[in-house]
């Protein structure tokens, strides 16, 4: 019975590349760590680039199979609050461009995958094009 519990555990990351990428960055923050590991994939890839760009996480270096991200603090405390999957593997979350939710008023950030590529509501909604809302950062 043990064993089963273990496997269906390690598929949940498999299933839920996005879901297992954000968990593992708001762990490392929650214990303090300077960095975490992550499985690479293409989408992973592209998130990361965006939490770079919007000052969330340092940096994010890939090696092989996996991603090595650098976590960012300011004044010892994390730099990333919270993160909310919003869209999961049996529900997907979609919204056009003038739908698409603010975070806390601005304060935050919602990852959208659009047809142009993984942007923030900011930018999906500057570039009018909607998609599948992933997740709030903020």
């Amino acid at each position: 019975m043990l064993g089963n519990c273990l496997e269906s555990e390690s598929r949940v990351g498999k299933m839920d590349n996005v879901g297992d990428l954000l968990i593992r960055i708001k762990n490392g923050y929650m214990a303090s760590k300077k960095e975490v590991l992550a499985p690479y994939s293409k989408l992973s890839k592209s998130i990361c680039e965006l939490l770079i760009a919007e000052g969330y996480i340092q940096s994010c270096k890939i090696d092989g199979n996996s991603m090595k991200i650098i976590l960012k603090y300011e004044n010892r405390k994390p730099v990333l609050t919270d993160v909310t999957r919003i869209s999961k593997p049996g529900k997907r979350v979609y919204r056009g461009s003038k739908f698409i939710p603010r975070v806390y008023d601005g304060l935050g950030i919602a990852i959208v995958s659009t047809p142009k590529g993984v942007m923030t509501d900011k930018q999906a909604r500057f570039q009018k094009v909607g998609g599948e809302v992933m997740a709030y950062v903020w």
